[in-house]
């Protein structure tokens, strides 16, 4: 399979990257091991996480994916096979609250004690931080790539003009820009991303991987009556989807499934790692089936006719 760059970088990946949230969460060792060792013998190679993953569980500080993800590291001796990518932003803790610059240099050390391992392939602003200045926050960036403990940052959640805004002040300093955009984008969450966003990205050649390619798992096809919205605590949202432009999208996912003999998640996934600007969306899963459902979409290649029928369906 085709290994696709990473807008401007020397980081080459898959088409789909795997979502570390559910790893030290609803995701057990046993059943993390075994889904980091399927992406890779499936032919992965990035998996994301963030430093403040599973802060929002009962019990949890944050770190425990990073910490889940470490110990697979050391056990598996696959570091050199795969990259990580995970984010600073949303957790507290020394050195401050969000992009302040003490706290980006803080932050990146613990989780490279997490990780267990020397570098960073993809750092992430996890969330936009206005009370910093853009060229303070990028001069913290850049100290840890040029200690070697970093090679590639990312914004992830930023609008047009902050990211934009960013780059230029990194520009000016001779810095390192923000080379990648982690973004919500799906068939049915589309205005976060399509227009200015997408347009500079593509303009500056960042490379894309979005969060939610699945809008939480309503593309897969399970909600499809207000009879399925009990199965999830997301059924109130998985409501406002279905009875909106959902229905629609769902139909489209379905014919074209028919057609090309997949399944609803693994179009959804192949419309998106068609769009332009986007290298590879990100998909989370708690066992290997859920895995080798999605995986296919990295060699599923859609007609122009049924990419535009699934992007009329959504509009």
């Amino acid at each position: 399979m085709p290994l696709r760059r990473l807008g401007s970088t020397d980081l080459m990946i898959a088409p789909l990257v795997l979502g570390g949230n559910v790893f030290g969460w609803t995701a057990d060792r046993a059943a993390s091991f075994a889904v980091l060792d399927a992406f890779v013998d499936q032919g992965g190679v990035m998996i994301d996480t963030a430093d403040v993953y599973s802060a929002w569980a009962d019990g949890h500080q944050g770190g425990e994916s990073e910490a889940m993800i470490g110990e697979w590291l050391k056990a598996s001796g696959k570091r050199d096979q795969v990259l990580i990518a995970t984010k600073v932003g949303m957790l507290p803790g020394e050195g401050g609250e969000k992009l302040a610059p003490a706290r980006i240099a803080a932050a990146a050390e613990a989780s490279l004690k997490r990780l267990g391992t020397d570098r960073i392939d993809l750092y992430f602003a996890h969330q936009d931080d206005e009370d910093q200045p853009q060229d303070a926050v990028m001069e913290a960036f850049a100290r840890l790539v040029e200690a070697g403990k970093v090679r590639v940052i990312g914004a992830s959640n930023f609008h047009a003009a902050r990211l934009k805004s960013a780059n230029e002040a990194a520009l000016a300093a001779g810095l390192p820009r923000y080379h990648v955009l982690q973004p919500e984008y799906n068939l049915v969450s589309r205005h976060k991303f399509e227009g200015e966003l997408q347009d500079y990205s593509v303009t500056e050649n960042i490379g894309v991987v979005p969060y939610y390619g699945l809008a939480a798992g309503f593309l897969t096809g399970k909600y499809r009556s207000d009879a399925d919205l009990s199965q999830s605590v997301r059924g109130a949202r998985m409501g406002e989807l279905l009875h909106g432009k959902g229905g629609a999208v769902l139909t489209a996912l379905d014919e074209v499934a028919a057609e090309t003999g997949a399944t609803p998640a693994q179009v959804a996934l192949a419309w998106l790692m068609a769009q332009p600007g986007v290298t590879a969306p990100i998909a989370s899963a708690t066992s290997v089936q859920q895995l080798s459902e999605l995986t296919p979409a990295m060699r599923l290649t859609l007609t122009k006719e049924q990419l535009a029928r699934l992007t009329d369906s959504g509009a």
